[in-house]
């Protein structure tokens, strides 16, 4: 079965896939050099939240890195997922914290990148479908049809725990059919504010139902009184892999070969206090491989939202 496929990680050994660039600029690589002592080391994120909330948390981020790897290194915050991506392919960012999906988007889209670390509970990410507390749906582990009925939101278009999975799921559990054909009405998308304007468009009744990353959910429970009083969960997906630190091949050529090990040593070895645990909301950062996320790479093809 396709599922039990796609949410193994690390099992086996992939065929190397010839990437292509979708920039027109020639990559730099050892052999095109463009190292410089004023070159700066930028770091990017997907706004998986507010941006005036994301910006001062990667602001820290990059401090961190500037002390430990002993270059100059700067946040550049993206409007949006889209905009992530294309910061990277066109060589505007060097590490991106990239959700599986983007992650998976940027690295075909450079060739020599890489996915070089990830959130101790990354490989075993899920979302959570939640209802307002005035729908009459209890909390079950099987999929809630009686949803198909009701107002729903994805996150962003380009979110993989708020898009892509609850997608995959939804079609998994209705004979395979997209959310625009199964459910009444059209399901819309939180062009911004990520996962917490999906939380509150389910707390305010602008929608009633909404998917979202749970890592968000349950710190909202935490913090938000209003997203704690009006929604309730109703639906947890089965597993599958999401965020990873992707970088690019442009590191190398600008700070040295061995940059890549040096940059995952340094996000590895984070620890609590240091500003990169809080800023991606984890307990721990642990080593990635780009293939682990090929099952990602499946299920975007599978739905439709990339092509080989």
């Amino acid at each position: 079965m396709l599922t039990k496929f796609i949410f193994r990680v690390g099992l086996a050994a992939v065929t190397t896939i010839s990437l292509i660039s979708c920039s027109d600029k020639e990559p730099s690589t050892a052999e095109n050099p463009k190292a410089s002592s004023d070159a700066v080391f930028i770091i990017s994120a997907i706004p998986d939240e507010k941006i005036t909330d994301q910006e001062p948390k990667f602001q820290k981020v990059a401090a961190y890195l500037s002390d430990k790897l002993g270059v100059k290194a700067e946040f550049q915050f993206s409007k949006d997922y889209a905009d992530a991506v294309t910061k990277f392919k066109n060589g505007e960012a060097h590490l991106v914290w990239f959700g599986g999906l983007s992650g998976v988007q940027a690295r075909m889209a450079v060739e020599g990148s890489e996915a070089i670390a990830q959130g101790k509970a990354d490989p075993q990410y899920k979302s959570y479908f939640i209802a307002h507390k005035d729908v009459p749906i209890k909390e079950s582990a099987d999929f809630p049809t009686a949803i198909q009925d009701m107002t729903f939101t994805f996150g962003s278009p380009g979110s993989t725990s708020g898009r892509l999975m609850p997608t995959y799921f939804i079609m998994e559990n209705t004979g395979g059919k997209s959310p625009d054909e199964w459910f009444k009405t059209k399901p819309i998308f939180q062009m911004s504010g990520g996962h917490v304007a999906t939380a509150n468009a389910v707390a305010d009744g602008t929608v009633q139902i909404g998917a979202l990353n749970y890592k968000t959910y349950d710190s909202l429970l935490e913090s938000d009184e209003k997203v704690k009083a009006n929604t309730k969960r109703i639906w947890t997906t089965p597993f599958y892999a999401d965020y990873n630190w992707t970088i690019h091949p442009d590191a190398k050529a600008a700070f040295g070969g061995d940059f890549f090990q040096k940059v995952q040593d340094a996000l590895v070895a984070a620890q609590p206090g240091d500003g990169v645990l809080e800023a991606i909301n984890r307990k721990a950062i642990i080593p990635a491989k780009s293939e682990e996320f090929e099952g990602i790479k499946d299920v975007a093809v599978k739905v439709g939202l990339i092509e080989e």
